[in-house]
């Protein structure tokens, strides 16, 4: 398998490759339960919990300030994609649309099929994380969790939740689906922080 699909970091990705990591050929997908199908049209992304209610349409979505971003992307399952190319919205342009309680710590992301993750607010603030439609200039596949993902490129790839729908935002941290089922709370890559103690 190793060879064919995944390869040993060369040596120029010294620092940029997560131990126990290798590098992919392709972009596999993982996903556990059937892959939801949400039309652009029917989509809605609603903000919640501490937080002012507010629900986004696709357009409404699309009118915020767009990015381009390459990333190294890095799955628990211990591959790792270098040099990823999206188009889509920061996270921090997106908070700025919102009104978020100062006891918000926490963020649960909900996703279309009852997916859900949890991510610390210092995490999912931060400038490098970003809400995906393009991925290489092409629409997002839906096995990739299109119409759209959030990306949090300094996590686990478990963090980057597919087929958004909600942002909850929370005074005590709630854990989502993978955590309750024995990952890691944060899933910080280069800690190696795969599985909860």
């Amino acid at each position: 398998m190793l060879g064919k699909f995944f390869k040993k970091p060369r040596n120029e990705n010294d620092g940029r490759v997560p131990p126990g990591q290798y590098l992919t050929n392709g972009f596999p997908v993982m996903t556990y339960g059937r892959t939801p199908k949400i039309e652009r049209e029917d989509w809605r992304l609603k903000v919640h919990g501490l937080a002012q209610e507010k629900e986004f349409t696709w357009e409404q979505f699309m009118a915020l300030p767009m990015n381009n971003f390459t990333i190294d992307f890095h799955c628990v399952t211990r591959w790792s994609k270098l040099d990823v190319q999206w188009t889509g919205v920061k996270v921090t342009d997106f908070l700025n649309e919102i009104q978020i309680d100062p006891k918000a710590q926490h963020v649960m992301a909900h996703c279309y099929g009852g997916y859900t993750t949890n991510i610390p607010l210092n995490d999912f603030a931060r400038p490098e994380n970003f809400f995906a439609y393009l991925q290489a200039g092409e629409p997002l596949a839906q096995d990739h969790g299109g119409p759209l993902r959030l990306v949090i490129p300094h996590l686990y790839a478990w963090k980057s939740a597919k087929w958004l729908s909600g942002l909850e935002f929370l005074e005590t941290e709630k854990l989502g689906f993978w955590e309750l089922n024995g990952y890691h709370r944060r899933g910080e890559p280069f800690a190696e922080e795969r599985y909860s103690n």
